[in-house]
């Protein structure tokens, strides 16, 4: 019963403010904790550390740039940097998510590390409004108009000046781009509004793209859906819009609640299966306090709505505002729809029958409107999940093979033969 309660509480305390920084625990909360778990060193030391600390830890060199969009806002870029001419490879994460999900799975497993292994230049990304890009020129996050922008502003603004900045660090194309996710949403966004940044990739590479979203299967989702009124007006009473980041009672219940035996890991587990799609057998338990270490990273409110916008209207378009304000913003009482069919760069879809997020049908759907998609890969594991993309235990075997046969061919527009359209 009490980690049932705990496990409800997991969301709710990982809004800043939830447990303010001078929290005393009640002797009733603790005593189910020997003083030895609370000092216990045998814990997976990734727990406290930062991306950098991740990678350095890993044995890799490791280095963090600050850029500035043309809006203001401030991302951290982390990389794994290559030798001299080594081509350069930007990530970018998943809703929620941080540049520290392309490296949990450790060495020799996280893709981040297999790309830097065959010395590419690696670039970690990282969204306005998680954990490391949480800063801007002259707003603050306490502000409410910090918090107004959605995946489109990620599109047009942080891409952008993050491709910007590293072709002109390394002073040639990005190689390849890997989106997972919403690092695939920003990136169509930023394909059908600002083209010519296209020219600087000569590649992309999806995991559950981001795009059509109106198959949701999360049980989660569906049933908080209808209350998302409800739900957005408390974020912005209490936390100024933004959703879900990090706290530090939400690392302590990742170390205590949910990292002191197997059953315990399962419930916690559970509770992030309920909304990506149950996967047990290729769940790593005992990464599960650094994924909660790190995890829920934070966004906007406006961000989650703009993605349930998606699952209603069925279509991949700009943020509505409503008809009033479409009007004056759009000139039209609906908002547009990003137009994906100019999108020319050679482009690969990984997805999964388990995703519970990214359906098939919605990806199937993608590939029909893309003019040159050159793979179209359904991973053959019948259970992987959304988040399998990156944490689960055989994806350097299940998908990275694959990946790192795309990325390393000369020619990408001559791996057609790759691509099989009857999936």
């Amino acid at each position: 019963m009490k980690l049932t309660v705990i496990m409800g509480l997991l969301t709710l305390c990982s809004f800043p403010g939830a447990a303010p920084a001078n929290v005393t625990f009640e002797p009733s909360l603790l005593s189910w904790m020997s003083w030895q778990q609370l000092n216990d060193t045998n814990s997976n030391p990734d727990v406290n550390l930062d991306t950098l600390g991740m990678i350095r830890r890993a044995g890799y060199p490791a280095e963090a740039h600050v850029i500035t969009t043309e809006d203001g806002y401030l991302l951290s870029l982390h990389r794994i940097p290559g030798g001299n001419n080594s081509r350069p490879v930007l990530m970018l994460h998943a809703f929620l998510c941080t540049s520290a999900d392309w490296v949990l799975l450790g060495k020799d497993k996280a893709l981040a590390y297999q790309l830097a292994d065959q010395g590419y230049d690696v670039w970690l990304g990282n969204y306005r409004g998680n954990t490391y890009s949480r800063a801007h020129i002259f707003l603050s996050p306490s502000d409410l108009k910090f918090w107004d922008f959605s995946f489109h502003e990620m599109g047009i603004y942080d891409l952008p000046a993050m491709i910007t900045f590293i072709t002109n660090m390394t002073s040639q194309p990005l190689h390849a781009y890997i989106g997972h996710s919403m690092g695939t949403t920003g990136f169509y966004i930023m394909a059908s509004e600002r083209p010519e940044m296209v020219q600087m990739v000569k590649m992309m590479i999806n995991f559950a793209p981001g795009v059509f979203v109106n198959n949701v299967k999360s049980p989660i989702l569906n049933y908080i859906a209808p209350f998302w009124k409800e739900i957005k007006m408390i974020v912005r009473l209490f936390f100024h819009d933004e959703f879900l980041p990090q706290s530090d009672f939400l690392r302590f219940l990742a170390k205590y609640a949910c990292d002191q035996n197997l059953a315990e890991r399962k419930l916690c587990a559970d509770f992030i299966f309920a909304v990506c799609g149950f996967d047990r057998e290729q769940f790593d338990y005992t990464l599960l306090p650094v994924i909660l270490s790190h995890d829920p990273a934070g966004s906007s409110s406006k961000t989650a709505e703009h993605y349930l916008q998606g699952t209603q209207s069925g279509k991949f378009r700009k943020y509505d505002y409503g008809r009033v304000k479409n009007l004056l913003i759009y000139n039209s009482p609906e908002p547009p729809d990003y137009n994906l069919a100019n999108i020319t760069i050679p482009i690969a879809l990984f997805y999964a029958t388990g995703d519970w997020l990214i359906d098939t049908v919605d990806v199937k759907r993608l590939y029909r409107i893309l003019p040159n998609v050159v793979d179209i890969y359904e991973v053959p594991w019948p259970k992987f999940n959304h988040v399998d993309f990156v944490w689960a235990k055989d994806a350097p075997k299940l998908v990275y093979e694959r990946v790192l046969k795309l990325i390393n061919a000369e020619n990408p527009n001559n791996i057609t033969y790759l691509c099989n359209p009857s999936q």
